[in-house]
């Protein structure tokens, strides 16, 4: 199974199209992670919008801070384990490969479904620098992988609103630009 994770607040730009054919076959939970920090109607249509994507299996909005509704991804685990165990003679524990774009909350999840602080956590990009496999308590088995980025996106918007976000490094482009990209966003948003 996969855990796709994404920035609740900008979640066309934190989403990499690159996942989508790495991953084709793969069963996938759809995480809108820091979804303290969005807007929560918005965030409401996001989660029914991706949930009818092919291959979705669930769509979960999470507080990556708090750990507000992480029973909910763990219960949607359960119930993937318990398929795949119906599908199949041998029972294994689920592998959960969790994926998504640089500083999105894969190092807080872990840390949450872990129960411990077995992944490092920073608000700047690049922290995880190499793969690691970890085991929850129930005994399913976890990949933790670095954010990973498309090698062009594809309009400058996207790239400026990732590092408004924190997904990428702001040294790489024009700070004030992004500075005025993020408060152009955020005018056509919430003009009030």
């Amino acid at each position: 199974v996969v855990v796709e994770i994404i920035d609740s607040r900008i979640p066309v730009s934190s989403r990499n199209p690159v996942i989508d054919e790495l991953i084709s076959g793969k069963r996938r939970i759809v995480v809108l992670g820091k979804s303290d920090l969005a807007d929560e109607k918005e965030t409401a249509k996001w989660k029914e919008k991706i949930a009818a994507d092919k291959g979705v299996a669930q769509v979960l909005a999470l507080n990556l801070q708090s750990g507000e509704n992480i029973n909910r991804l763990l219960k949607a685990l359960e119930s993937e384990q318990e398929k795949r165990n119906a599908e199949r003679s041998v029972k294994r524990p689920l592998r959960i490969m969790i994926v998504g774009v640089p500083n999105v909350g894969k190092s807080s999840l872990i840390n949450w479904l872990t129960g411990k602080r077995s992944a490092l956590t920073g608000d700047k990009p690049g922290v995880t620098k190499g793969k690691q496999w970890l085991t929850l308590s129930n005994g399913m088995q976890l990949l933790d992988t670095p954010g990973i980025l498309w090698p062009k996106f594809e309009d400058e918007k996207t790239g400026s609103l990732l590092a408004a976000y924190g997904s990428i490094n702001d040294d790489i482009l024009n700070r004030k630009m992004i500075a005025m990209d993020a408060i152009h966003e955020i005018q056509d948003l919430y003009p009030g």
